[in-house]
């Protein structure tokens, strides 16, 4: 395959990175690719939380080193979000940074270890280590790095965490907010229970105007939409050492999520005179409901081998009913949408393994996981018709017929694997990995079907430190993802008001790739900070992406379908520095910029365009400014996208977006007592996000335009006031 002009580019701009690095390597901040963080390094910062020492760390925070780019899951825990969309089992590394305490992952995907580090008082934390390297004494593998929070080992102690927040919006809406946590030790026995209700309020406004095909106006629409969601959450982690060789950690998560959301809608007609207007109003009442619990046990050898037993089950509930109605000129309403979708996701999850010592230098890790999943999915759809039989079920219109409406998706997935672990000499380490993926999908209910899949799934990670301060990483890996069972079913269409649903697709495979990736990281002498690049080639195949299955000429529908081979290429630039140059040494500037490109043959058009609403890039700053002295700090995060290549091609439309920056600011004020407070302008600037939609008088093969909107969504400013205290 010819290398592209661009990836030739960027791989010279990686190595003219690299070059000044090689020769200004220096003195080590760590041993054995390990840089330790003791807990009176962050003293002079007066830090509550776990989460405010990371925070402090060079690299660690927002688009940091190792924070994005070509893909991968969420830090630390297991892969979270919702099984049906993809987030199956356990899997392996996700690439980013995974997050340890005390040398151990919760066996968790919704309750991660991530959300415990603010639920951890600074009190409590020992020393916070950055792993760069691979070994089979971790309890994650195929990570960048690892963060291990250390805590003390105190014999009895306890604490008590708690946030109380406000949030205003752009509407002047007022919402309050709010968390409480015990964590302690008592014996053998770990805690971590807390509680949090927090609000997730949402108010936009969504301005579009359209024009015909011979651009004479055709209307304009403004829309104000309000989500008076909240999201109310319980959990618990708790871990027992049952002796010097044995542990047992239990974790638990319930979450009720209020999810209503209201639409008023004003449609002016600008192709009469005098101009009409329309009111419509859209109410849909939402609700969702969610638990998981999880364990794992852990038993070490005396030779030091040691086997793992995990366990997780989750249930994830939701409901939604979609009405729209229409004011007529006699001052009443007139219904005609009526849409209500159900979807009740199960997942269970068992994970075993064995790791053991093979010869100095190497160990070996093997095991098997077997995950079930299971989608129960229910659309109705009523509309205002003349024809037809109104129904209660449909909010009394008439019954629509729907493809594949009512379903249930089961998959059975087991992955034997086996992860070998080689130091081969005390700078260079290797990590090879070998999977192989069984499963079997069922769908029944509208549509019956039954698949077999199964996939071997190598991967080598390679690491060499030329010196103790700069390492160089190299990795292939064959990915397979997951399908997402919403795929498979009809669901509602909320992003097109001419369209109610989407078409479900029981045919698709699974989309896999081969990665490659080659990374640099150095840390800069006397803790000043970390820069890293990482130069990235993915092989594509059996894209998943909107494709015709339309049943009949009259009838055009699409769905996501497998659509051919592509392929993805860039490079993640990535740095941390503290501003001791300028003589701010308590300045912490982060940036990363993300450069990437990517090609697929169309299936509507048959050019070769971009991934589907592929971005070309993306930039992020941000700065945290501490002033001991005053016991404050403050800061700023600035987001942005390249924009000029996200579009959408769809059967009868192409969308092309773009996007305003983000800008958020943030000060930071701890008292005498511990108390810290805390104001956050998110959203200061405008922030829009438009699109222009292209729609066609059938297949946009034809060329014939029917109609071009225009639309820019805004949401506004959010300040928040918190107060963080512990005792």
């Amino acid at each position: 395959m010819k290398v592209p002009f661009e990836l030739r580019s960027l791989v010279t701009a990686c190595l003219l990175l690299g070059l000044p690095t090689l020769a200004a390597a220096q003195d080590s901040t760590g041993e054995n690719s390990t840089v330790v963080y003791a807990a009176d390094y962050f003293s002079e910062y007066a830090p509550v939380s776990a989460q405010d020492m990371l925070n402090r760390i060079p690299g660690q925070g927002a688009g940091g080193p190792g924070s994005g780019g070509g893909g991968g899951g969420p830090p630390g825990g297991f892969p979270g979000g919702n099984p049906s969309s993809g987030g199956r089992g356990f899997g392996g590394g996700s690439g980013g940074s995974e997050i340890l305490i005390n040398g151990k992952r919760t066996a968790g995907k919704n309750n991660q270890t991530r959300e415990q580090l603010t639920r951890i008082t600074a009190a409590q934390v020992k020393e916070i280590q950055i792993i760069r390297g691979t070994s089979g004494e971790l309890d994650v593998r195929g990570s960048d790095q690892v963060i291990n929070i250390v805590l003390f080992e105190e014999l009895d102690s306890n604490s008590v965490s708690y946030q109380a927040s406000v949030d205003r919006y752009q509407d002047s809406e007022i919402k309050v907010g709010g968390a409480l946590s015990l964590s302690g030790q008592t014996g053998a026995l770990t805690y971590l229970l807390s509680g949090r209700i927090a609000p997730r309020y949402e108010n936009s406004i969504t301005r579009e105007t359209s024009v015909l095909s011979n651009f004479v106006p055709n209307d304009r629409i403004r829309e104000e939409r309000v989500r008076d969601a909240d999201d109310d959450e319980l959990s618990m982690n708790l871990s027992y050492d049952l002796s010097a060789a044995s542990s047992v950690r239990f974790n638990a998560l319930y979450g009720i999520t209020d999810n209503p959301t209201t639409i008023e809608r004003l449609i002016t007609d600008l192709k009469v005179r005098p101009n009409t207007l329309t009111t419509e109003r859209e109410n849909t009442p939402g609700d969702k409901d969610n638990w998981e619990v999880g364990a794992d046990y852990e038993f070490s050898a005396d030779s030091g081998n040691r086997f793992k037993l995990l366990g997780i089950a989750n249930r994830d509930n939701s409901a939604n009913t979609r009405e729209r109605f229409k004011l007529l000129s006699s001052g009443s309403e007139q219904k005609n949408l009526f849409l209500e979708t159900n979807a009740v996701t199960e997942e269970r999850i068992i994970r075993s393994s064995y790791t053991m010592g093979l010869m100095e230098g190497q160990d070996v890790e093997f095991g098997i996981e077997r995950a079930q999943t299971t989608l129960d999915s229910n659309l109705a759809l009523g509309l205002l018709s003349s024809t037809g039989k109104p129904s209660a079920a449909t909010g009394g219109l008439v019954p629509q017929v729907v493809s594949n409406a009512n379903s249930k998706v089961e998959e059975i997935r087991y992955e034997p694997f086996i992860i070998h672990n080689w130091t081969l000499s005390p700078r260079v380490s290797a990590e090879t990995t070998l999977l192989y993926e069984t499963s079997e999908i069922t769908q029944s209910g509208d549509v019956s079907n039954q698949r077999d899949f199964d996939f071997v799934k190598p991967k080598i990670d390679v690491r060499f430190d030329v010196t103790p301060v700069l390492q160089l990483r190299g990795t292939i890996e064959k990915m397979v993802n997951q399908l997402a069972f919403a795929d498979f079913v009809a669901a509602n269409d909320d992003q097109d008001n001419d369209a109610s649903t989407q078409a479900g697709n029981a045919q698709l495979r699974q989309q896999w790739l081969w990665k490659y990736n080659l990374k640099s990281e150095y840390r800069l002498p006397n803790d000043t900070g970390v820069v890293s690049a990482d130069l990235f080639y993915f092989d594509h195949h059996d894209v998943i992406d909107r494709m015709d299955v339309s049943p009949s000429a009259t009838n055009l529908q699409s769905a996501n379908g497998n659509i051919g081979d592509g392929y993805e290429y860039g490079v993640n630039l990535n740095a941390s520095i503290r501003m001791g140059m300028i003589r701010l040494p308590n300045l912490l500037v982060t940036t990363s910029l993300n450069v990437q490109d990517s090609e697929i043959e169309d299936p509507f058009l048959g050019i070769d365009r971009r991934f589907q609403l592929y971005q070309r890039g993306r930039l992020t700053l941000t700065f945290r400014h501490d002033l001991p002295a005053l016991r404050m700090n403050w800061g700023m995060q600035y987001f942005d996208r390249i924009d000029g290549g996200m579009k959408r091609f769809d059967i009868d439309d192409i969308e092309f977006s773009v996007g305003e920056p983000r800008v958020n600011l943030f000060v930071e004020y701890v008292d005498s007592r511990g108390l810290t407070y805390r104001f956050d302008a998110g959203g200061i600037t405008d922030g829009g996000q438009c699109r222009t939609r292209t729609r066609f008088a059938g297949r946009i093969s034809t060329g014939i335009l029917e109609e071009i909107e225009d639309q820019c969504v805004t949401g506004g400013p959010v300040f928040t006031f918190k107060v963080n205290g512990t005792f």
